[in-house]
């Protein structure tokens, strides 16, 4: 005979286990297929969001290209087609499948949301720019219409992410930056830099290290099938055209050329030089360039270099008689007049 207390002890460890398991909205299993269905609705925008791309570039969505782009097995994409094909957000001619216009705008929902928390992250925070698309891609899929329109107004209302691809706005209009891809374009022509390709990351990485930003002002000094050599922030950059076609860039005048920075960085600077800023580089943005302005570094402020570590970085230098340590990434985003004066 089992004692009647170890049988009670093991009824009452069976019905909370199965209370564990099964109890409403609050059970294991309930929160399992409540992941599984958020999981598959995170799928299926981002499928809508491919599939947007693809049209935008004129290639042709089909069953193997899905599964590519999404990491998926051909079976899980045709599953996934079906079920948009369900909802009208697909139709499908022959083995090609198209968006319809109830698909294409919650695929532009979906790239508004993402943008626009990208220009949040370049903006408002400090993280690295590397990681404005990762953290997006996170965010993106929960943001509600409302909190989409409430971020659009505290930001501005802006037309661009931080990289240049255009926001659409509450009705899902948006304005195209109307560039053409570095790899057309001849050579000693001024240009200014209106996108930055963010995917593959790999690429993007690159062209990062390179100190590309939307609004850079560039010229191309020779090109060949292999490399292309630009000019830009007083700096040469060879690249390869795989890695140049992911700029866009439009055609300006020399004057225009001429307006971002006559001068030179402030990282150039010697001990005892105190020229004054002309510009805060467009690179630099949001919490650090507003930190940068709080120190006083305005166009007309005089800066003298006072000393550098033992390393050679950072360097201490004289603003508006406080001395400010700043690393040469930072200081090579602060444009000084080149007639410096020096300090014996």
């Amino acid at each position: 005979m089992i004692n009647p207390l170890i049988a009670l002890v093991i009824g009452l460890i069976v019905i909370c286990s199965l209370s564990f398991l099964f109890y409403p909205k609050g059970g294991l299993v309930g929160y399992i297929q409540r992941t599984q269905r958020l999981s598959f609705q995170v799928l299926q925008e981002d499928a809508l969001k491919q599939m947007h791309k693809c049209e935008r570039h004129g290639n042709p969505t089909t069953i193997d290209s899905l599964a590519g782009a999404l990491s998926i097995s051909q079976a899980h994409a045709a599953r996934l087609l079906s079920e948009l094909q369900s909802k009208e957000f697909v139709t499908l001619v022959g083995e090609r499948f198209s968006l319809t216009k109830k698909g294409n705008d919650y695929a532009l929902k979906i790239i508004r949301a993402h943008r626009l928390l990208e220009r949040y992250l370049a903006e408002e925070t400090g993280y690295h720019e590397g990681n404005w698309h990762d953290l997006a891609e996170q965010r993106e899929h929960s943001l509600s219409v409302e909190e989409m329109n409430a971020l659009s107004s505290q930001l501005g209302y802006p037309t661009h992410d931080p990289h240049g691809d255009p926001i659409p706005t509450a009705s899902l209009e948006f304005v195209l930056h109307g560039g053409e891809p570095l790899t057309n374009i001849e050579i000693d022509q001024p240009l200014q830099i209106v996108h930055l390709e963010d995917e593959p990351k790999e690429i993007y990485s690159q062209l990062i290290a390179e100190g590309f930003y939307p609004g850079m002002h560039i010229r191309i000094l020779d090109k060949t099938t292999q490399r292309i050599i630009v000019w830009g922030n007083e700096d040469e950059h060879i690249l390869a055209p795989i890695i140049a076609a992911n700029i866009s860039v439009i055609k300006v005048s020399e004057m225009e050329m001429q307006k971002e920075c006559s001068g030179a960085p402030l990282s150039a600077l010697k001990p005892g030089e105190f020229p004054k800023v002309i510009t805060i580089s467009r690179r630099m943005r949001g919490v650090e360039r507003r930190r940068m302005m709080d120190l006083g570094i305005l166009p007309g402020t005089i800066i003298k270099a006072e000393m550098k570590s033992p390393g050679g970085d950072p360097t201490a230098y004289i603003i508006r008689d406080t001395m400010i340590a700043l690393r040469n990434e930072q200081a090579s985003q602060i444009c000084v007049e080149t007639n410096m004066e020096i300090i014996h």
